[in-house]
């Protein structure tokens, strides 16, 4: 988030896309609401009916895959009708005139043929948008789990610039994050084609730098994206794989392909506090402890890093993340008699480092988390860019400059979805969370109460098309994608518009994912989980 999650109360517009708030991040979803008694206008840009609708002031129901064409129909009548903040654009941004070339024919009505939202909607969405003194936007993977997810970022960077809403208080772009401590993993390099703060392994400069702090020469040759490794193993390029707190046999987009993938390996090694559905197939599981069983810190969606402090200890032979990659490191590069071994490696000490050895690391390799220690964390929590000691952190973003200077506004050009329905398979799936599961119930489906208020898979279907197949709510079905194939519950709502269905993934007994289209953005290589053509059949 380039704002914080309190200056949501702050914002008189909100536009929400691609992102079921109050089911999938409800505390950030509270202050939406309480911004909303406060006077704030909620604008929603959702293909299903979700409950943040109920106290929308707008709701565009777009076609899944056409949020890129919605956005760029936006900019259009904020430029068409002089709405731009023309002294922000001149000041903060350039490449004015070929964006704004690239939207001059994505009319409302244009946009209304592809998303299915009303050209007089989409003006009005656009002036009450342009006209907010302090406009946020908010998205999750509704927006970026697309082949065209990067531009579809793109487009709405496009839309804050213009407006003149970053750098502001109460405005912003914002992605929510989706797990604990994903912002963290993202800053501390967790990316095949960075080092930690989002340094490029291309640039020399950072290479030198790396080099030195580690001690050890460094390939400036990126790896592959985790959606990439499949491939690569049925290619025999990948032998081994190591996986830690993640269950892609569930999660990963055409899922059957992925578990094919792991069971070819010469070794499969799981690493998580739960024996997962990937962790059945592992040929080694190191059991691993849980957030309030280690010590670190996180980096949360507002980008503040927070202390984690253990409350009790791990149970069994589980032991933090941190000990088990220190243990395996020192069996592959350490000696019996506990000495460096600087001819094998000098990388991995045998001593190993405790987490507050690797924060003082990581702050001498960014500069955005220099000035923090567990000293200052202890009493504090501090949000990045905080460079020196006595820096109070950096609550907003790009207040008085951008890191490149001006922005950059982007000429984008819409692509449609990779796969669209036809006679075979008719009806658009897309895929999401509910309340009471999280992700693919690792630790929900564990808890009785959980379980209980979201017991089982469903696939929601409107009444139209519920009654050509003549279906009663509840009956069981068959959905079947180009991929794979499930059975589970029709639950006949007018949450989705004919044509269109959803299916919550958490669920291991009739999975999502194993009809979900693996096709990837061409630039930062994630799945468009979010659309794909299917069809749903009547059990006989």
């Amino acid at each position: 988030m380039t704002n914080t999650i309190n200056g949501i109360l702050d914002s008189d517009v909100m536009l929400v896309i691609g992102s079921n708030t109050t089911e999938t991040h409800p505390i950030i979803a509270l202050r939406m609401l309480a911004a909303v008694k406060k006077g704030s206008k909620l604008i929603v840009a959702d293909p299903r009916r979700i409950k943040l609708c109920d106290s929308a002031a707008q709701w565009m129901q777009q076609r899944p895959g056409t949020d890129g064409a919605l956005i760029n129909s936006l900019c259009h009548v904020i430029i068409r009708d002089g709405l731009e903040d023309k002294e922000y654009i001149a000041k903060r941004a350039e490449n004015f005139d070929a964006f704004k070339e690239s939207i001059s024919e994505c009319t409302p009505q244009w946009a209304e043929q592809i998303t299915n939202v009303a050209a007089s909607l989409i003006e009005e969405v656009a002036h009450t948008f342009a006209k907010g003194k302090s406009a946020g936007i908010y998205y999750t993977m509704g927006i970026t789990q697309h082949t065209s997810g990067t531009d579809n970022v793109y487009a709405l960077a496009n839309l804050a610039v213009i407006t003149g809403n970053l750098g502001k208080d109460g405005a912003g772009l914002n992605p929510l994050r989706g797990q604990n401590n994903v912002q963290g993993a993202s800053d501390m390099g967790c990316l095949p084609h960075f080092f930690p703060g989002y340094q490029k392994c291309d640039n020399e400069e950072a290479k030198a730098k790396f080099a030195k702090i580690w001690d050890s020469p460094i390939t400036d040759k990126p790896g592959l994206m985790a959606t990439e490794t499949g491939d690569a193993i049925m290619e025999g390029k990948i032998g081994g794989l190591w996986i830690m707190g993640e269950n892609p046999v569930i999660s990963d987009p055409n899922s059957s392909h992925a578990t094919k993938a792991f069971k070819k390996l010469d070794c499969l090694v799981v690493q998580d506090i739960f024996l997962t559905e990937t962790a059945e197939i592992a040929d080694v599981v190191l059991p691993a402890a849980s957030f309030a069983e280690k010590e670190g810190t996180f980096a949360n969606t507002e980008r503040k890093v927070q202390r984690v402090r253990r409350a009790v200890p791990p149970p069994g032979d589980a032991r933090d993340d941190l000990s088990i990659i220190n243990m395996v490191s020192n069996r592959m590069f350490g000696n019996r008699n506990n000495e460096r071994c600087d001819t094998i490696d000098p990388v991995f000490h045998t001593v190993p480092p405790f987490a507050s050895d690797v924060f003082d690391e990581i702050t001498k390799c960014w500069v955005a988390m220099a000035g923090m220690s567990y000293d200052r964390l202890e009493n504090e929590s501090l949000a990045w860019p905080c460079p020196e000691k006595d820096h109070p952190g950096t609550p907003v973003l790009h207040k008085d400059a951008f890191p490149r200077g001006k922005a950059w506004l982007s000429a984008i050009t819409w692509s449609g979805p990779a796969e669209k329905p036809d006679n075979e398979y008719p009806l658009v799936l897309t895929t999401g969370r509910v309340l009471y599961q999280y992700h693919t119930g690792t630790m929900t489906r564990r808890s009785e109460i959980l379980e209980n208020s979201a017991p089982s898979p469903y696939v929601e279907m409107n009444p139209s098309d519920a009654e050509a197949l003549n279906l009663a709510d509840d009956e069981m079905v068959r959905a079947s994608s180009r991929r794979g194939t499930i059975e589970l519950a029709v639950r006949i709502t007018d949450r989705v518009y004919k044509g269109l269905v959803f299916i919550p993934f958490h669920y291991k007994e009739a999975s999502a994912n194993l009809l979900t289209n693996d096709a990837l953005d061409p630039h930062c290589k994630i799945p468009e989980a979010k659309v794909c053509a299917i069809k749903i059949e009547k059990l006989q």
